[in-house]
């Protein structure tokens, strides 16, 4: 274990070394500081101008500070480093130190955290708030806990928003309008599910290749947050909106295990104290863009569609019912404890 940890931290070095000289903060530049001495390469497959990246820079500038300069991030956006599960199997054999993903690709990455498929039901939450009371208590560990001996050390749960629908056919405002209709999912079985349900065709895609399926019409729509619909420039080729906030998805910081256990006690205080406030930065960033995105779409042009949740609830309640999904009932339970109260 000494031996594969000093060849990681090595690795490090060597990405410090040999990375681009560049200055984060004021400039808008995604790499750290040149003077840092530890760097890590996160990846996310989101835009420069979200608030995946806009977050990890905070966590930059914070990390930079409590470490005295002698840590930082190089951030590297819209899928620079590969899909979402390439990303997470790089972290886990330590060939990339960190990434910002979505719990989609998660249930698939082992035995341990299947049970983690429970997060992707639909209308889970009623609203963000509900949402960060359960991942911040003891759910939330409980589920970070299950990377424990992966070669990830998951650290807390981001923000990626509630998922709306997008298409460029027509308006969609119940289930019925979606029947047929091709719709690109994350690479998660619950949200495939679930789309079946409504009675639309799920078409798992990576989000690399979302745009141009759009584009060329492999698929109808898809659904995401609207501030990532707004900052990818998804509406540029969907020009419908539907306000069903089928899901809420969080998204989950990771880094190597190794490199994690690794860190002096001063090194992990200061990147702890910079994670837990840049999760803090990101929330607030996804709330703001959010706020303004439908303002923002709609002046472009955009039709937006709200709908009466209750029928769209009372349409995919059969997915808890599907054993097939393997959804953790005590999990579930508990979750529903704090939600229900």
């Amino acid at each position: 274990m000494k031996k594969k940890l000093a060849l990681l931290m090595a690795l490090v070095l060597v990405i410090a070394l040999c990375a681009p000289v560049a200055h984060a903060a004021d400039d808008g530049s995604l790499l750290g500081s040149d003077s840092a001495t530890v760097r890590f390469k996160v990846g996310t497959t989101t835009a420069p101008d979200g608030h995946y990246v806009r977050g990890l820079q905070a966590m930059q500038k914070l990390l930079e500070e409590y470490s005295n300069g002698e840590m930082t991030l190089d951030i590297y956006p819209n899928s620079a480093l590969g899909n979402e599960s390439d990303m997470m199997d790089a972290v886990s054999m330590g060939t990339q130190e960190m990434c910002l993903v979505s719990t989609g690709p998660i249930p698939s990455f082992s035995k341990k955290t299947a049970n983690w498929g429970v997060l992707d039901l639909p209308y889970l939450f009623k609203n963000a708030e509900q949402a960060y009371e359960v991942l911040d208590g003891e759910v939330g560990q409980t589920l970070l806990d299950e990377f424990d001996g992966s070669g990830i050390k998951a650290l807390g749960f981001w923000e990626n928003g509630f998922r709306d629908l997008t298409n460029d056919k027509k308006e969609i405002a119940t289930p019925a309008d979606l029947a047929g209709m091709k719709i690109r999912t994350m690479e998660n079985k619950v949200h495939m599910a679930t789309y079946t349900a409504l009675g639309a065709n799920p078409s798992p895609l990576a989000w690399g290749e979302i745009f141009s399926a759009l584009q060329q019409g492999t698929v109808d729509g898809q659904e995401n947050p609207l501030a990532i619909i707004l900052t990818a420039k998804v509406y540029e080729v969907q020009h419908y909106i539907s306000m069903i906030d089928l899901f809420y998805s969080p998204c989950v910081l990771m880094i190597n295990e190794d490199i994690y256990n690794g860190f002096t006690a001063e090194q992990k205080e200061a990147f702890d104290k910079a994670a837990e406030e840049g999760k803090a930065a990101e929330r607030a960033i996804s709330k703001e863009i959010g706020d303004s995105a439908r303002a923002e779409m709609e002046a472009l042009g955009v039709t937006f569609t709200d709908v009466d949740q209750d029928v769209w609830v009372e349409a995919v309640q059969s997915v808890y019912d599907d054993t097939s999904l393997g959804i953790d009932q005590d999990m579930l339970a508990a979750i529903q404890a704090v939600t229900d109260k």
